[in-house]
């Protein structure tokens, strides 16, 4: 049974082919990963992208017991966009099952099983920082703030203390070329 796919569009008309295309497409997934209870695929034309080759967005949500997986891919053509979705949510879900069902069925080691001494081996930690950064903060307000970003030629994020509040603060830059400040709290 092929998993039932659920599509939005947004500033965009669907068409039979586009409704099929997904259904082809997405619809598959589930062979690479048992349990997803929903996909959901959401098609939009984006007018006010910075790029022409960026206007077309292709979305893909699947939920499933334990996991939230999503990909977005961006193109000059929605077909483009989710055809490039598709393999990055796949690598998504291979790395997530290589994560989480590395087991035996029944709890007795490979070594053990072969009758070998079993060799230490260099765990794969998973991600590794290769450099750390540290300087002062200046309190400053939102607009020194984005003033000091753009100077520094900072084009995704710049991390400040905010004078107004004495809190430590991360102003973003959007796609559509507004800003955004994420205010942390401690729970």
């Amino acid at each position: 049974m092929a998993l039932e796919v659920k599509l939005f569009a947004r500033d965009l008309k669907l068409t039979d082919r586009m409704r099929e295309y997904v259904d082809k497409k997405v619809g598959k997934l589930d062979r690479y990963i048992n349990n997803i209870s929903e996909a959901r695929v959401d098609l939009a034309y984006v007018k006010s992208a910075r790029d022409a080759n960026d206007r077309y967005v292709a979305q893909i949500t699947i939920h499933g017991k334990g996991f939230v997986m999503r990909a977005e891919e961006r193109s000059d053509d929605i077909f483009t966009a989710l055809d490039t979705a598709v393999p990055k949510i796949q690598r998504r879900i291979k790395r997530y099952k290589g994560k989480h069902y590395q087991h035996r069925g029944n709890g007795v080691s490979a070594a053990e099983v072969a009758g070998i001494m079993p060799v230490e081996e260099e765990a794969d930690e998973g991600p590794e920082i290769v450099r750390r950064k540290h300087f002062i903060l200046t309190p400053m307000d939102e607009m020194e703030a984005i003033e000091q970003m753009e100077l520094l030629g900072h084009e995704d994020f710049f991390l400040f203390l905010n004078a107004n509040s004495g809190q430590i603060n991360v102003l973003y830059k959007r796609r559509d070329g507004k800003y955004g400040v994420i205010e942390p709290e401690i729970a």
